[in-house]
């Protein structure tokens, strides 16, 4: 009896004293260390963190993804339409930008390009990248006991400490910027089309001459492996293996391992030149110019089928692998490019100009995105809840129970309840910036909440066939209701009701997240010199920097 009354007295102790503990880290930390309680972040073997593989599709339209539009019944996209039928497809998910490096910035730190600094690309010959004062996830998720790898594109910058082996990730292999800038021996389709590296005719003198002409003539198109160049020009028709080569023997070594991991896998796909397992002349085997970019889809999707398929083998129901785009199709490349689907911008194309890539209408940005994570989100789902991929930051920080640093501010949304208990609620408003065609990078001059999307300005994209509408500025803006109207074909009138609603609930946001922004101490400022001596080249005394050390 006297044990048994010892035994209840120190339990009670454990539990005054755990609840003074707890109580004193609530007052000491506050809200973060709710956060922390509830999302796990002091798990003690790190095998029981999630991994995550999240895949990057470049230049790829909302309608490219089978399972977006089955009336086509294309049939290019298998493997994605079974992560589809096998998880959850996002319909309403926007690319943070309509261009390759502020979307890929905003989506490794959870912030538009005002913030982070990054609004318009990188060069070449560029000398910096992505601010140095930005935190980015894969920095955060190796603190946190996580193996990092990149496979693909980066262009955030390729120089010194801007190259992503000096910003948190363990291993890479890739381009680091597009698959355009820099000469291959035997070139991918493009439009126009590029001459190969070692060509000595006219234009190839030209283009040197010009500098650029829409294709790169002086410097090869580089590979490169954590900070080393490995192929100088690389092979565009072998690719596409090498990256499924590299992502299958990361994901069974970190198995193996027993170590969670980061794989982030920014494809070539479906950016130009585009080289699927086709004969290089095509014209001669009479495949048609359309076929080309079915092909490259269908290699993409074989891709990404691959990569799901190591991962189930792996650790499947520890795994979420999410698969997006960085923009919406490049519109000019005609025959190149792939569909908007629905949202064809029509105000804008029936004025002239394009209505898709570097611009702000819903073929720029809307892109389809799929999240695959067997026992944990319900097979079979669409949710249209209104995300970005500056989400996907605060998402897997939250899923692997890390605190992202709380000395800055966040434009992404934690959509851990979307994807795993079908909440609908996303962003109540979400601004898509300048992306190169109208306006200033950057600037957040289009709005979206709810069904309406407001425009602030418009035009100068240019178009296939090289149509490029005019810029125009919108006082009061052009106002949309998707619901009614996916195609922004005919805007509200002004003087309803509804216009005049909505209109002033977006001013009044836009006025309130501006005024944040500019207030922001923790606005960072991007680098954009550049150098020629600042381009990736592997052994400056050979012609295009040639070199293979891969064999």
């Amino acid at each position: 009896m006297v044990t048994a009354n010892v035994d209840i007295v120190a339990s009670v102790h454990l539990i005054y004293v755990f609840t003074v503990c707890r109580l004193s880290m609530l007052a000491r930390f506050g809200p973060q260390f709710l956060h922390i309680v509830r999302h796990g972040a002091n798990v003690k073997n790190p095998s029981e963190k999630p991994n995550f593989i999240v895949i990057l599709a470049d230049d790829i339209g909302w309608g490219d993804l089978d399972s977006n539009q089955p009336e086509e019944k294309a049939n290019l996209t298998p493997y994605l339409n079974l992560m589809a039928e096998q998880g959850l497809r996002l319909t309403d998910f926007h690319s943070p930008a309509s261009t390759c490096s502020p979307s890929r910035a905003a989506i490794l730190t959870g912030r538009y390009g005002l913030r982070n600094g990054v609004t318009h690309n990188f060069a070449v010959g560029s000398v910096a990248g992505l601010p140095l004062s930005e935190v980015i996830l894969p920095q955060l998720l190796r603190k946190a006991g996580y193996y990092t790898a990149m496979i693909g594109k980066w262009h955030l910058g390729h120089n010194g400490l801007y190259s992503p082996i000096k910003r948190g990730f363990d291993y890479y292999l890739g381009i680091p910027y597009s698959n355009d800038m820099g000469c291959t021996d035997i070139p991918g389709y493009n439009l126009p089309q590029c001459p190969p590296c070692d060509s000595s005719g006219p234009q190839v003198i030209r283009l040197k001459r010009s500098g650029h002409g829409g294709c790169y003539s002086k410097v090869g198109l580089p590979l490169i492996e954590n900070s080393s160049i490995v192929e100088q020009p690389l092979d565009l028709w072998t690719l596409a293996d090498q990256y499924k080569s590299a992502a299958t023997r990361i994901i069974q070594n970190a198995r193996e391992q027993g170590q969670p991991y980061l794989l982030y896998v920014a494809l070539a796909h479906m950016h130009v030149p585009l080289s699927p397992h086709l004969p290089p002349d095509f014209s001669a085997t009479g495949v048609r110019p359309d076929e080309v970019y079915a092909a490259s889809l269908r290699e993409m999707d074989d891709l990404v089928g691959a990569v799901k398929s190591a991962s189930d083998d792996a650790d499947k129901n520890n795994t979420l692998v999410w698969f997006t785009g960085d923009n919406g199709p490049w519109e000019q490349k005609c025959q190149f490019a792939g569909s908007v689907g629905p949202f064809k911008g029509k105000w804008q194309t029936s004025r002239g100009g394009g209505s898709a890539k570097r611009t702000t209408w819903e073929g720029g940005h809307r892109v389809p995105t799929v999240a695959y994570w067997p026992g944990r989100i319900p097979a079979n789902t669409t949710s249209s809840a209104l995300l970005s991929g500056m989400d996907i930051f605060p998402t897997l920080l939250s899923l692997a129970g890390v605190t992202p640093p709380s000395d800055r501010r966040y434009d992404g949304i934690d959509a851990t309840n979307i994807l795993l208990n079908g909440e609908q609620n996303g962003h109540e408003f979400l601004f898509h910036p300048n992306s190169g065609a109208a306006g200033k990078f950057g600037d957040l001059q289009t709005v979206r909440t709810g069904k309406h999307k407001a425009f602030y300005i418009t035009g100068a994209a240019e178009a296939c066939g090289g149509a490029t509408g005019r810029q125009q500025l919108h006082d009061p803006p052009l106002i949309f209701d998707l619901q009614r109207d996916e195609a922004e074909e005919t805007p509200l009138e002004v003087e309803t009701p509804e216009y005049q609603a909505v209109a002033e609930r977006i001013a009044r946001r836009r006025e309130e997240l501006l005024w944040d922004i500019a207030s922001d101490e923790s606005v960072s400022t991007a680098d954009y010199s550049t150098d020629e001596s600042a381009a990736p080249c592997c052994d400056p005394s050979l012609p295009v920097c040639r070199c293979d050390m891969l064999g």
